[in-house]
């Protein structure tokens, strides 16, 4: 109750109430009466509407019984729903039965008929297989069915399969059959290669039209693949070796008749006893007889029109009676053993399907006879060959050669490369060394008569160096450059050594600037004009260039030169007025300058132009010379105006510079 109550005081309209203070036994008794009133005037709206009221009853009793029959009939299409509802599913389950065993009746169909076609052996493949040639088109085509149907029956044979029993043995006789009429086939090509003057690259090709044979040989009858490729191994090993000796042996026929020997050194001097050699036993002529230090057209052969042009033809040459020098031969033989060498390694990858080292291994049971007989030849050949320009020629044919197998991706003569590579490099260098101890071991006193022009063994070098170093721009060796350089400065030591053997200083320097000039000129021409060998003499010949020119200029003017460089150093130490007292001296250096200048510039261009064998040299040479001159006199004119030397009445005589300068050009157009 106190519950009860304490939640009615909680209620708004009591809190309202009792704020108001109202009594509420009075207030209950209103509220009750108020509901009392209410009450009566709602049942005498109830008994009003009663008919209607009445009528919502009979309606809704109506209703019910309406959606009672509903409720039937719904129950009923229920049923009927569930009843279709299971049927479809059971005719779905059919269905997807009915499918499942339709598949396999299509799988086992398509097994069964595959089964029976490969099984069946056509008689159009039996009739094809024992009389047709195997040339003809047809024959091939049931030949690839032939293999595919031995191939089917060996997978049954491992399965078990009754079916098989049937044909094994027509597929058999087929398959012995044709492996015989193939290796027929084959090996009349193979023979073929035999016959003389036989162009074996058309059986070759022949072959490759049926590269088919063969590998249906070597996956039914090893055997018989072994023998033809044995014997295609032994026919082709003798015809290779067979057709290169002759060749080769037919090619030194129309080399040169003389060849370098050991006496053919650089620094080997030109002796009467050669001379009279030549002269009466083996008197060359310029047909028979090669350059030994002159690159010349030699050069040529590295070109790629000559590089890869037609072999020679030595019976066409003897004809002619051409002679070639030994890299000419040598590039022609090996450019018949890399044409050669590529075309069968392809044939042995395609034909008998070999790659890798297989491949080489087979390359080289055909080849290998042939490469050692070439690398004996050459060996032989090498060991008494003193013309290091072939050599070296002979070196970047190789080099070139190896680079085209590489670009063409046949590695087959890789091998053989290096091999040649390592003959050739070591006696290359062995002929360089041979030719720099002879500079070094030359005595200058056996060199004959003394002569101020060029001398033979610096234009030996000159030559020689200029063709190594053209030769070498395109596979650059170190080793090589190394050997070039101590060329050079026995070079450089040498033609010192030369120079000494004058006595005069003028014609020591005019020797110097001579050989300096020509190497120079040599090496710009056909070298690159930045090596090594360039620069250095570059510097010698202006180093020589700069003294000759103060040796020629001190006979008519090193007077005043000498007085030039002395009163310079004193008027750096401020000291000039020591030089105060020479009038009589400065008054001869005028006068005397002033009167003979012409004639000595005159004769000094004479005399230059007579010492050096190179025009545009001397031309040169007297240019810095007039340069010079003027320099000094121009000093000497700075000297006369200082201070001290200005009272002097002679500085009236001095030449003017620029008239000075002006007949010079006049002397000298090209200054």
């Amino acid at each position: 109750v106190d519950i009860h109550i304490q939640a009615n005081l909680e209620d708004d309209l009591v809190k309202e109430a009792l704020k108001t203070g109202v009594d509420l036994r009075q207030y209950s008794k209103q509220v009750e009466a108020e509901l009392q009133r209410i009450e009566q005037a709602s049942i005498k709206d109830y008994i009003k509407e009663s008919q209607n009221i009445a009528l919502l009853h009979n309606q809704i009793t109506a209703c019910d019984s309406i959606l009672e029959r509903m409720e039937g009939m719904l129950s009923g299409f229920q049923s009927d729903l569930s009843s279709i509802s299971s049927e479809i599913q059971t005719l779905q389950q059919q269905s997807v039965s009915m499918n499942v065993r339709l598949k396999n009746r299509q799988a086992v169909r398509s097994h069964l008929s595959q089964l029976v076609d490969e099984l069946v052996v056509p008689g159009a493949m039996i009739s094809t297989i024992l009389d047709s040639p195997v040339t003809e088109q047809e024959f091939l085509e049931q030949l690839h069915e032939l293999n595919t149907k031995i191939n089917f029956a060996k997978e049954l044979s491992f399965r078990e399969t009754l079916a098989c029993s049937d044909i094994q043995d027509i597929v058999d006789r087929l398959k012995l059959k044709a492996v015989s009429k193939i290796r027929e086939f084959i090996l009349q090509k193979i023979y073929s290669f035999r016959k003389p003057m036989t162009n074996y690259q058309i059986p070759q090709n022949t072959l490759l039209k049926y590269r088919f044979f063969y590998q249906f040989l070597l996956a039914n009858e090893r055997t018989v693949a072994k023998e033809i490729r044995d014997e295609y191994v032994d026919t082709m090993s003798k015809i290779y070796y067979s057709y290169f000796k002759s060749y080769s042996g037919r090619l030194l026929k129309v080399q040169y008749e003389e060849v370098a020997d050991k006496d053919d050194l650089m620094g080997v001097e030109d002796t009467a006893k050669k001379d009279i050699l030549h002269g009466f036993f083996s008197k060359p002529s310029l047909k028979s007889r090669n350059t030994i230090f002159t690159l010349g057209q030699r050069g040529a052969i590295l070109s790629p029109a000559e590089l890869e042009g037609p072999i020679l033809v030595p019976h066409t040459a003897q004809r002619g009676d051409s002679r070639y020098p030994y890299e000419t031969l040598f590039r022609s033989q090996h450019y018949a053993l890399l044409d050669n060498g590529c075309r069968e390694y392809l044939f042995l990858s395609d034909f008998f399907m070999v790659a890798g080292n297989s491949a080489l291994d087979l390359f080289n049971s055909i080849m290998g006879k042939t490469l050692s007989m070439f690398l004996k030849s050459m060996s032989t050949y090498v060991s008494d060959c003193y013309d290091s320009i072939a050599v070296f020629l002979c070196i970047h044919i190789i080099l070139r050669f190896r680079a085209i197998t590489a670009k063409r991706n046949i590695p087959a003569l890789d091998k053989y490369w290096e091999a040649v590579l390592e003959l050739l490099w070591p006696r290359f260098e062995l002929i360089l060394e041979m030719n720099i101890s002879s500079i070094r071991n030359t005595d200058p006193q056996k060199l004959g008569v003394l002569d101020t022009r060029p001398h033979y063994i610096t234009r030996r070098y000159a030559e020689f160096s200029s063709a190594i170093v053209s030769i070498n721009q395109t596979f650059p060796n170190e080793r090589t450059n190394a050997l070039l350089g101590q060329l050079q400065i026995e070079v450089e030591n040498f033609v010192l050594k030369m120079a000494a053997e004058f006595p005069s200083r003028r014609d020591q320097l005019i020797f110097l600037i001579n050989n300096y000039d020509m190497m120079l000129s040599v090496l710009m021409e056909r070298a690159a004009d930045d090596s090594k060998e360039v620069e250095g003499f570059q510097q010698l010949l202006l180093a020589r260039t700069q003294e000759f020119i103060e040796e020629i200029l001190s006979p008519p003017f090193g007077g005043m030169i000498a007085f030039v460089k002395e009163a310079e150093a004193l008027m750096e130490k401020g000291q000039l007025d020591r030089l105060k007292n020479d009038e009589a001296r400065i008054t001869q250096l005028v006068r005397g300058f002033s009167s003979t200048w012409k004639q000595s510039v005159e004769a000094m261009s004479q005399d230059v132009m007579r010492s050096f064998t190179n025009f545009k040299n001397g031309t040169s040479i007297i240019q810095g010379a007039l340069t010079q001159l003027i320099q000094y006199y121009h000093g000497f004119h700075k000297v006369l105006n200082q201070p001290t030397f200005r009272s002097l009445a002679v500085r009236s005589e001095l030449i003017n510079l620029h008239h000075l300068m002006v007949e010079v050009k006049k002397h000298k157009p090209n200054f």
